[in-house]
């Protein structure tokens, strides 16, 4: 036999299933969605004796019918097996609006509203979710930062000595990243939004990169920042924990938060750390800034 490494993608409806495990799928995972787990133990036999990867979607349906999730994971430990459990969730005026886009009923809700059906689904998968490795909220993600996402969970092309670095800039307007293991506030710099120049860049410009660059005060924060998180990196990779997320935060996430997240991912992948970096709020705060603009110069 075959070691077999599985993954379980679980969680609410509505919150990317079905997008997590085509990503599985193009990564060469033999997959199979909405797997009885009644069936679990046959389907393992058989990946056992044909492939070295697989990966099953499993919704809430499951625990409708009275699934047994502890029966389930006693049949996980195995010598021949190493597993992960991925429980996919988003806020509810998330999957409310995903719902009423693509009008679909929510498979819970019955006769009732879809809230219903997401305050009943929630109830019913927390067992499964107090189970699993890796919680992740796909509220503010795109399917491409869902990917890169998934991709740094399962630690893919990451050596066993080393961690995948996320560094990602966010507006503390919007609140904080939940899965932040490091929060950096980039709040103390003089704001580009106030300045009609700079206003309609971003911290992916040069003219505001190089401006808040040339700060007095930011050379010595990105200097602090970096030495913290070098001297950390060790300790947590000892400690078994191979992603490691990094958030800069400004006002509305447009403008300090973005220059000082790339030019800390600059700064680390100097030392060949592997590291992504993405922008939460950056085009909500691009979108709200024009219709503040717009509705300013129709008042005119």
């Amino acid at each position: 036999m075959k070691n077999l490494q599985l993954v379980i993608i679980t969680g609410l409806s509505g919150a990317g299933k079905s997008l997590a495990l085509r990503r599985l799928e193009d990564l060469g995972y033999y997959c199979v969605d909405n797997l009885p787990i009644s069936l679990l133990t046959g389907f393992l036999e058989q990946c056992m004796a044909s492939v070295s990867k697989a990966a099953v979607a499993i919704d809430s349906r499951e625990s409708v019918f009275g699934a047994d999730w502890s029966r389930m994971l006693a049949e996980l430990y195995r010598p021949d097996l190493s597993y992960r459990i991925i429980f996919l969730e988003s806020r509810d005026d998330v999957l409310i609006r995903r719902f009423s886009e693509t009008r679909r009923r929510h498979p819970l809700s019955g006769n009732e509203n879809i809230l219903h059906g997401i305050t009943f689904e929630r109830e019913l998968m927390q067992p499964l979710r107090y189970y699993s490795n890796i919680v992740i909220d796909t509220s503010d993600l795109t399917p491409p930062e869902l990917n890169a996402r998934l991709d740094d969970e399962l630690y893919l092309d990451i050596a066993a000595d080393a961690i995948n670095i996320s560094i990602m800039s966010f507006g503390y307007k919007r609140g904080l990243p939940l899965e932040a293991d490091m929060v950096f506030d980039t709040r103390f710099l003089p704001n580009p939004f106030y300045d009609v120049e700079l206003r309609e860049f971003s911290g992916l410009d040069e003219q505001v990169k190089t401006q808040l660059l040339n700060e007095p005060l930011i050379g010595p924060f990105l200097d602090a920042c970096e030495m913290l998180i070098k001297s950390t990196v060790s300790g947590f990779i000892a400690q078994g924990k191979r992603r490691l997320v990094l958030a800069f935060g400004c006002t509305g996430g447009r403008h300090r938060s973005v220059a000082a997240a790339e030019e800390m991912a600059k700064r680390l992948r100097s030392f060949d750390y592997c590291v992504r970096c993405l922008h939460r709020d950056l085009k909500l705060e691009e979108t709200a800034i024009l219709e503040r603009l717009n509705a300013t110069e129709g008042q005119k």
